[in-house]
């Protein structure tokens, strides 16, 4: 190789040198002056970006904890400490929080629970209540769990996971219409109506001129009203 390339090189492996030391010689001395840095903003980035950063800066980089998240991703910082853009001495520590993903959880089973009980179990576990629907069956009582989604064997889901419910009604009551009993005996009507299971629970008695005792001389509903079983129906009886 001729002398004037061994120079050359030569002069740049000694340029290279002096750079190093320059700059290894410049960080010793902002650490030992105690020069003060801007603390860069580290969230969202992954581990390894947030160290590298944190060493450009001439700072520590430091595991706090790592927290259940549900918008950050695994494994990215969540938050800093001291926040970013505060200023600190140079080698000082930042420590982070990392996030761990969401948080799985199992889905209870609410089948036959009522309303609220089954709410009060979705928040024990983490999740909440989501849509209610109703329908009539004969196949649960009235204010029971019919079924559920998510169903519990389609696995974990992530935490506050909405589970929709479906809630019985119960058995579909049959409607009515509301007899004439003006004019008919007390005795004869009122067995017979609770018989069929119609809630006969009112019956007065009232003076009426010409009109032998134990008639019915009014009625609540009135006739051809629509009735259900479970309503009340009221008689007033001639005395």
């Amino acid at each position: 190789m001729p002398k004037d390339k061994y120079f050359v090189a030569a002069t740049l492996f000694l340029t290279a040198l002096i750079l190093f030391f320059g700059s290894a010689l410049l960080t010793a001395r902002l650490i030992l002056k105690g020069e003060m840095v801007t603390v860069p903003d580290l969230k969202g980035k992954t581990v390894e970006e947030g160290r590298m950063e944190l060493n450009r800066r001439l700072l520590s980089f430091s595991l706090a904890e790592t927290q259940f998240h549900d918008e950050i991703e695994k494994g990215r910082i969540i938050s800093q400490d001291p926040p970013a853009g505060s200023k600190i001495k140079a080698n000082r520590v930042v420590k982070v929080t990392v996030s761990a993903g969401s948080e799985m959880v199992d889905i209870p089973d609410l089948t036959n629970k009522s309303l609220e009980n089954a709410v009060q179990i979705l928040a024990s576990v983490g999740l909440t209540r989501g849509l209610i629907s109703q329908i009539h069956t004969s196949q649960y009582p009235a204010g029971r769990v019919i079924s559920q989604q998510p169903k519990p064997t389609e696995g974990k889901v992530k935490r506050l996971t909405r589970v929709n419910l479906l809630i019985s009604q119960g058995e579909r009551e049959e409607k009515y219409v509301m007899p004439d009993l003006i004019g008919r005996k007390a005795s004869l009507v009122v067995p017979q109506l609770k018989n069929l299971g119609f809630n006969v629970a009112n019956i007065r008695s009232s003076y009426y001129p010409g009109l032998e005792s134990g008639i019915i001389i009014k009625q609540t509903p009135p006739h051809g009203y629509s009735v259900q079983k479970r309503n009340l129906i009221s008689l007033e009886v001639s005395k």
